[in-house]
């Protein structure tokens, strides 16, 4: 029997909050499994989460993504125990790097071992999340920090006082880049790339996730892949156009936009992909303000890859084909004109998903 795909949603940084959340309880009516809010460099995403809790009752919730840099590992810990205790045992830690344009401009601290750091943070938090007393000596963090490492000497080795619900909260870990994959897949429960084209996974990330899967602990679980995409199921041409649009714009911003040249992730994935002149292109397009011209240039076949959009056969088939590549959670952003719309696409997604 086929396994089922978990149904997700993604919040926007833009509009009315309260009116989100208070709709948030017809998406959870229709199977929604887990809503998943952005930070970056926006309005934190704990805080909205902690008010999400209090307005639901089943459906998973996913830090979409708090950096690394920004919080100690231990804050980190205490933070994903503090929303699965007032969830009742429903946080998914989603972490990840950000860049330097973000960690370096906005929060002023150096960007430097995104890899080193990431498996380090995880393994504190796990230390923390079974009430060990923290103790750590890493290339990154040392706990307590010692008179070596900077420290006064009065640091002492401390568990956190309360119990947590779960002594393994799932932790995910955004990634794209091959050493980043790689550690995702040993030793985090979930990856989450971005942009993500099934028919490309093993061209993009294949040999990253051998490598990884190959040092895996069993008592990990299967690793599960968590995947964005734009979702629109009608039959209506010109609607499903206005969404390729939607998702052209989107890909032409991080292929484009997010980065220098030379130095954007979003734009070497796109090239691991096959689309080395149309990536150059895009970035060149975009970076000198032909925005417009840039989101043209995004290949068709890739808009369309990373999407469920069209009839309710073809998004099935996409679905099939995320299903195939190994993806576990899609969290769909649905991109309808109403929200009665928007619930109703939702609710065909999730009978697609099966589950």
């Amino acid at each position: 029997m086929t396994a089922a795909l978990k149904l997700g949603m993604p919040i926007n940084y833009a509009g009315d909050f309260r009116e989100t959340i208070n709709n948030l309880a017809d998406f959870e009516a229709v199977g929604v499994d887990r809503i998943a809010v952005p930070e970056a460099y926006s309005f934190d995403a704990v805080s909205q989460l902690g008010y999400i809790a209090a307005k639901t009752e089943r459906m998973e919730l996913q830090t979409a993504i708090l950096p690394m840099f920004s919080r100690t590992p231990t804050n980190l810990a205490m933070t994903a125990a503090g929303l699965d205790y007032i969830s009742d045992g429903r946080a998914v830690l989603g972490i990840g790097a950000s860049g330097p344009q973000v960690i370096e401009g906005f929060h002023g601290v150096k960007y430097d071992y995104p890899v080193g750091r990431a498996r380090e943070h995880a393994e504190i938090c796990r230390q923390v999340w079974r009430r060990d007393k923290v103790d750590f000596q890493g290339k990154h963090y040392t706990l307590p920090l010692d008179e070596e490492h900077g420290g006064s000497g009065l640091g002492k080795s401390l568990k956190i006082i309360n119990h947590p619900v779960r002594d393994r909260i799932p932790m995910l870990l955004a990634a794209i880049g091959p050493k980043n994959t790689e550690l995702a897949a040993e030793l985090f429960e979930e990856f989450q790339p971005i942009l993500f084209n099934p028919e490309q996974i093993q061209s993009a990330f294949g040999e990253a996730l051998a490598a990884g899967k190959a040092k895996r602990d069993p008592s990990l679980g299967e690793l599960g892949i968590v995947v964005q995409a734009t979702a629109r199921v009608s039959d209506d041409a010109q609607e499903i156009e206005n969404a390729l649009e939607l998702v052209r714009h989107h890909a032409a911003l991080y292929i484009g936009g997010m980065g220098a040249r030379g130095k954007n992730f979003y734009n070497t994935l796109a090239q691991r992909y096959g689309y080395v002149e149309e990536a150059k292109l895009i970035q060149d397009l975009y970076l000198d303000g032909k925005k417009a011209e840039a989101a043209k240039a995004v290949p068709d076949d890739l808009v369309r890859a990373m999407s469920l959009i069209g009839s309710k056969a073809e998004v099935a088939e996409r679905a099939a084909a995320f299903r195939d590549a190994g993806v576990t959670c899609i969290l769909a952003s649905p991109v309808a004109g109403t929200h009665k719309e928007r619930v109703a696409d939702m609710e065909a997604l999730k009978g697609i998903f099966g589950g």
